[in-house]
Parts: structure tokens; C-alpha cells; sequence
């Protein structure tokens, strides 16, 4: 049994955890809710006032685990060691990266630059147990180039199975793209997947959304994680049209309806 298998992505309540109050109220909410687990990702109060050891001794005070983060690529290029040390003292084995930004470009040399430099931090980070992945909006899933390749194809196609692939299924369905579909080209580089749900508001067009309160397949989503070994999944909401607490309540509740094997 996997009592981590839905976690909540931080970055939905990036607005309080900016203070270590804050983050220790969060988590309690969290833990009222029925949430197990967190992935770590725009919490302001583990960057400014507390470490990732004080953070651990908060979170599993409200019954809580990191099950991944979200790192600066930066960070694990110029410090690679601290990103280790940071990642022990959270109790954490899976750091990703929340895209490719400047000075890489939207083309594929810079993907495959990122590629080349990429595969020193994944190793390193292996000696350690310490997996590495890479989260996706939409524009990796440009054709560009022969064969009118995606940028993703690359990461699918050209990088070590060693990289991990953190599949986020509202930007992939942005993308236009069936999320199952893709999550089956991933089997077995998938153990932490973003869980969004988009939705079409009238007058705004196609919106995130709650799990199971927009359009999104959920039942074949599943299936293809549970079949690609996914380990968590990470509700995650960017921006919401309501309070995000009662969000990620109404995704727990979906998912545990849905009966998300549990193992």
C-alpha cells in the first residue's frame, strides 16, 4: 500500500506558504482535508525562512511527506551538492525541474544542450537516490524541424530513460494532445504526474479546473499511470476560479471516488 499516492502541488497554495506560519497552517488544512503528501514548489518560507530539515519536522507534524519538488535548473547546475544535501534533509527522492527557461530557447540544439548538461546532475543525483525529472507546459509539443518533431519527442526519444518525465495533463490536452496517449510513450519514466483538469468557461475559453470538474478522460488517465508505474499523483491547480483549499478538496474527493489503486 502507498499511503502517499495523491499529493497536493504546493504551487496551487504558492499565496500561503510565503511564511513559516503560513506553511504550517497550509499544511494543516492539508491534512484536514485528507492529503498525505505535498510536492514542495513555490513555498516562499522554505526560500527565506526555514530549511528543508525545519520544513520536514513541520510536514510530518500534520502527517504530511514531500514526495517531490520543484527546483531552479540553476540551482542544480552551480550546486549540485547543496541540492543533494537539500533534498536528504527533506526526505525527499525526486527533484525536478519546472521547465526549460532562458538562455535556452524553444528549439531543439537548446534541448539537446540541456540534454547533454543534464546527464552530470542526473547521475549525480542517482549516486544519492535521488531521481531527476522534467516537468512539461505546451510549447515542448511545437513541431519544429524535420519530420515536424515535437521538443517533447526529444525528451521521449533522445534523452536517458534515467530522465523522468513529469507529465502534467492539462498542458498536455492544451497542447492538444491526448494525455493517456502520451503517458503510454512514457511508461516507466512517470512516478510523480500532475493531476489538472481543464475546463471551458463562456467568454474565457479553455481553463483549469478541478479534478473531475472539467473534461479531461480521468478514467483512462489513471489507467495509463497505474500501467507506466506512477507512484504519486500531484493535484495540481496554476490558477483557480474559486478558494484553492476547497479545489484541492474537490480533487481529493474525486480521486478517492474514482478508487485510485492505492498500491
Amino acid at each position: 500500500m502507498n499511503p502517499y499516492k495523491i499529493a497536493a502541488q504546493l504551487y496551487t497554495l504558492r499565496d500561503y506558504c510565503q511564511t513559516a506560519k503560513d506553511f504550517e497552517e497550509t499544511c494543516k488544512k492539508l491534512a484536514g482535508i485528507g492529503y498525505t503528501a505535498v510536492q514542495l514548489s513555490g513555498v516562499g518560507a522554505v526560500d527565506h525562512e526555514i530549511t528543508a530539515a525545519e520544513a520536514r519536522k513541520i510536514l510530518e507534524a500534520n502527517g504530511l511527506r514531500c514526495i517531490a519538488t520543484h527546483r531552479p535548473w540553476a540551482n542544480f547546475q552551480k550546486d549540485l551538492g547543496g541540492e543533494i544535501a537539500f533534498h536528504q534533509a527533506l526526505g525527499c527522492d525526486y527533484a525536478a525541474i519546472g521547465g526549460l527557461w532562458s538562455p535556452y530557447r524553444n528549439d531543439k540544439s537548446s534541448y539537446r544542450q540541456f540534454l547533454a548538461e543534464a546527464g552530470p546532475v542526473i547521475d549525480g543525483l542517482a549516486k544519492e537516490g535521488i531521481r531527476f525529472g522534467f516537468h512539461n507546459h505546451a510549447h515542448e509539443f511545437q513541431r519544429i524541424g524535420e519530420g515536424h518533431r515535437t521538443l517533447y519527442d526529444i525528451l521521449i526519444e533522445e534523452a536517458p530513460q534515467r530522465l523522468m518525465l513529469e507529465v502534467d495533463t492539462h498542458w498536455v490536452a492544451h497542447a492538444g494532445i491526448c494525455p493517456a496517449t502520451l503517458l503510454k510513450r512514457c511508461a516507466g519514466r512517470i512516478p510523480v504526474v500532475h493531476l489538472k483538469d481543464t475546463e471551458v468557461v463562456d467568454g474565457v475559453g479553455p481553463v483549469m479546473a478541478p479534478i473531475g470538474e472539467g473534461n479531461l478522460d480521468w478514467p483512462s488517465i489513471i489507467a495509463a499511470c497505474e500501467a507506466g508505474g506512477t507512484e504519486s499523483y500531484a493535484v495540481e491547480q496554476d490558477t483557480c476560479r474559486r478558494d484553492p483549499f476547497d479545489c484541492l478538496r474537490s480533487s481529493f474527493e474525486y480521486l478517492k471516488a474514482l478508487d485510485v489503486p492505492m498500491s
